[in-house]
């Protein structure tokens, strides 16, 4: 076997109200690398990579649980641009990246389909799990619970329509952040999430991007987690103030995201920072397009 690398999309998840159902990927990316090492040890080649450890050795059991295929003994490399416990899907990548590089010296044991079942099954929610594995605009159908995958509906997203996201200076993990969601919500509030992201998903799917402009109206989770992100809210606001369709907290946070125009995305990045400044938070700024090809095997 040779060293295999595996590139990944970072993503953004929930995409307002679609909780555990709406994911894109875009732009920015990590890459896994594993190589052959003796023994049947998955290892880190450097202490950075050390803390991705647990989530390696679940998709080593995944895998075997899946396939039957013991896998070989080999040390990884993660490398790119995700930032992690930023919403923006870090955990994916790492686990997509050393699933795929375990099916491709398996000769593609698992389909894509399968590939995202298992990812889907060791995250808890298919948002980010799909958009790593295909790319572009995911709308996934769970079964009984959000950890099972059923099927997916997947939207290419032009590459002139602009996200624009802004981390502030905070890490927020998805664990921590579930702990400060409610056991229910009212039916009213359920039905105002439940037709928001009706609605957006249908703006991405006809590709009428301009019917987003004021589309996102959460209450399932974002009431509760903006909150304890100094400027989130406020960033959000200010970015659909400069131009921007609309805006949402990416994943669990702690970014947000606005959704422009090409024409528009600067001054919707400079209104986001400055709205995270004058709360006393440092935050760096990217204009990205989305993802439409998914993770992939870049070098062998």
């Amino acid at each position: 076997m040779n060293p295999v690398s595996v590139r990944v999309p970072g993503s953004t998840s929930n995409c307002g109200a679609g909780f555990d159902t709406l994911g894109m990927a875009v732009q920015l990316y990590n890459t896994v690398t594993l190589s052959p090492a003796e023994g049947r040890e998955a290892k880190p080649e450097s202490d950075s990579d050390g803390r991705a450890a647990a989530m390696v050795a679940e998709v080593g059991r995944e895998f075997l649980a899946v396939t039957g295929v013991e896998t070989p003994g080999f040390t990884y490399r993660i490398e790119g641009d995700v930032p992690s416990s930023r919403g923006l899907g870090s955990s994916v990548t790492v686990l997509a990246g050393v699933l795929g590089g375990l099916n491709h010296w398996a000769g593609n044991a698992l389909t894509d389909r399968d590939m995202a079942k298992v990812l889907t099954r060791i995250e808890g929610h298919p948002d980010n799990a799909t958009a790593g594995v295909w790319g572009g605009f995911c709308v996934t159908l769970c079964g009984e619970t959000a950890a099972e995958f059923r099927e997916i509906i997947r939207i290419e997203v032009p590459a002139e329509l602009k996200f624009v996201v802004v981390s502030p200076d905070l890490e927020i993990s998805t664990k921590s952040s579930r702990g400060v969601l409610p056991a229910s919500i009212s039916h009213v509030d359920a039905t105002r999430s439940i037709n928001s992201a009706a609605f957006i998903s249908a703006a991405m799917a006809t590709g009428d991007f301009s019917k987003l402009q004021g589309a996102v109206s959460d209450f399932m989770h974002e009431p509760y987690r903006l909150p304890g992100i100094p400027g989130g809210a406020e960033a959000i606001a200010a970015g659909i103030q400069a131009g921007g369709f609309t805006g949402w907290l990416s994943g669990s946070g702690s970014s947000v995201l606005c959704v422009a125009e090409e024409a528009n995305a600067t001054n919707v990045d400079a209104a986001m920072r400055a709205a995270f400044a004058a709360e006393g938070s440092a935050s760096s700024g990217q204009i990205l397009s989305a993802d439409n090809n998914g993770m992939r095997i870049v070098s062998d």
